[in-house]
């Protein structure tokens, strides 16, 4: 932060360096996050057809998938294009405006915040089945699961508004460069020439009461599962119950992992270019490797995309004849 002085001409648009560092193998790193962001949306997009065509997958838990997976899709779309539109240099190329970059951190935050109460939706799921399997009907209905489905969505959306209304309060004077690949909030606090004691702190209590708010509801979710695992004297029955939450507590490590460490900080980054790395794992590489684990780790949802490429494979060769 800068004092400041009236005179100064206020930014009306940023400039995001990206990874500065790496000018000549700017095609590699092109090539690599277009990669991986075209086979995040064929992965998600593969889980969405799936679950809307296969009738044994209709049920709670992949209700919350497909939720997952739409907001997956989004999660990397608000970044990645703009990313990759710098690497090239088109559409703009490293050029966003005031209002853009604001719009971008929103969406980012809503998105993030959403994903967060979702895991947490998935992990009462589980919860509920395992421990309360004779409730489960009852307490985990369709139009339970559409109102906190409805809910996730609502918080998610609710979490930003205050976050972006006070880095809307803050004057930008100069220099107008943001230091990563896209308009993060600590980056943005570094370029301000404004008092950002305030918007710190309560960047800090918004994003901890998120994580904590959800992450207990996935402790005491899976506190109360392991208990009742521990109780089951079959030890097939145990690997099958926690089969069914093996896929789930890998995304959530994943994700909380670096959400932890990313956003529950009082200070702006010092490590710039660590924090680059850990941000392309949390919306890039985390939402590509979230359809993999699903899929590998459930049987029914390979089952279900088996019988899915079986079903086109079968009709292209009848369509062939």
């Amino acid at each position: 932060m800068q004092p400041y002085a009236p005179n100064w001409t206020h930014v009306t648009e940023f400039v995001i360096v990206g990874f500065a560092g790496v000018h000549e193998a700017r095609p590699l790193f092109f090539t690599l996050f277009l990669t991986m962001y075209l086979f995040t949306l064929v992965e998600n997009l593969a889980i969405i057809v799936v679950v809307a065509l296969d009738h044994r997958l209709r049920r709670p838990m992949y209700f919350f998938l497909t939720h997952l997976s739409c907001l997956e899709i989004w999660y990397t779309s608000v970044t990645v294009p703009k990313m990759l539109a710098g690497f090239i240099g088109v559409g703009g190329g490293k050029n966003i405006s005031y209002a853009g970059c604001l719009s971008q951190l929103f969406i980012f935050t809503f998105l993030g915040a959403t994903e967060c109460f979702l895991l947490a939706a998935m992990a009462y799921d589980r919860y509920v089945a395992i421990c309360m399997p004779l409730r489960y009907a009852a307490l985990v209905s369709w139009g339970a699961c559409v109102r906190l489905a409805a809910a996730c969505w609502l918080a998610g959306l609710l979490t930003p508004v205050l976050p972006i209304y006070l880095m809307s309060q803050l004057t930008f004077c100069g220099p107008n460069v943001i230091d990563h690949f896209f308009c993060d909030a600590s980056p943005l606090l570094a370029l301000s020439c404004s008092d950002v004691t305030l918007k710190e702190t309560t960047d800090f209590l918004v994003s901890l009461a998120v994580l904590l708010a959800s992450s207990t509801v996935i402790s005491v979710s899976y506190g109360n599962i392991v208990w009742t695992l521990l109780h089951i004297h079959s030890a097939a029955e145990r690997r099958k119950a926690f089969s069914t939450c093996a896929a789930h507590l890998t995304v959530v490590s994943l994700f909380y992992g670096t959400l932890f460490f990313m956003y529950v900080r009082t200070k702006v980054a010092s490590s710039v270019n660590f924090n680059k790395v850990v941000s392309v794992f949390y919306s890039i590489v985390t939402p590509m490797l979230n359809p993999l684990i699903y899929s590998l780790r459930n049987r029914e949802v390979k089952g279900a995309l088996g019988r899915a490429l079986s079903l086109r494979s079968w009709k292209g060769q009848q369509g062939g004849r």
